[in-house]
């Protein structure tokens, strides 16, 4: 950023956010190069809704497609894209189908309880033991995916 005093104050947001979700992160993880691309995305963010910027700008500043983050985002999120496709594999098959239905094709838990001829409640109960698995599975990355999710809804 060129101006310090925006600059000052997107990475102020950055760790209020951080603080904001401190009792649901894992100190023991890293979270060093996720501060890293949460304060470059609220940068870009910050230069798209501003609308002050060309190409020529973000070459300048860094923060092109072909900065070192880009690449450190695409590792990170097919490491974490790996793991969370492990963790679905390993869960039982009813309880798998049910927790795919529901996250990944965004079914209602009626839904799937009227698609596979089972009850809401089964439905509620299989997706509860899925993510009780999940959360148990990813423990240690719990923290990276709430601050990618926290991103996400940032942008």
């Amino acid at each position: 950023m060129k101006d310090i005093d925006i600059a000052k104050e997107i990475v102020q947001e950055v760790f209020t956010r951080l603080w904001e979700k401190r009792e649901s992160i894992d100190p023991q993880n890293k979270t060093i190069s996720y501060l890293g691309t949460a304060v470059r995305n609220r940068c870009l963010n910050y230069l798209r809704d501003n609308k002050k910027f060309s190409s020529g700008i973000t070459a300048l500043e860094g923060l092109g497609e072909n900065h070192s983050y880009v690449e450190q985002d695409e590792l990170v999120s097919e490491e974490l894209k790996r793991k969370i496709s492990e963790a679905t594999d390993a869960l039982p098959e009813k309880c798998r189908k049910i927790f795919l239905l529901n996250r990944m094709e965004n079914k209602k838990y009626k839904e799937i309880a009227d698609e596979l001829n089972i009850s809401v409640k089964t439905v509620e109960a299989q997706m509860s033991k899925a993510l009780k698995f999940m959360r148990e599975r990813l423990a240690e990355y719990i923290s990276v995916l709430i601050l990618l999710l926290e991103i996400s809804k940032i942008n």
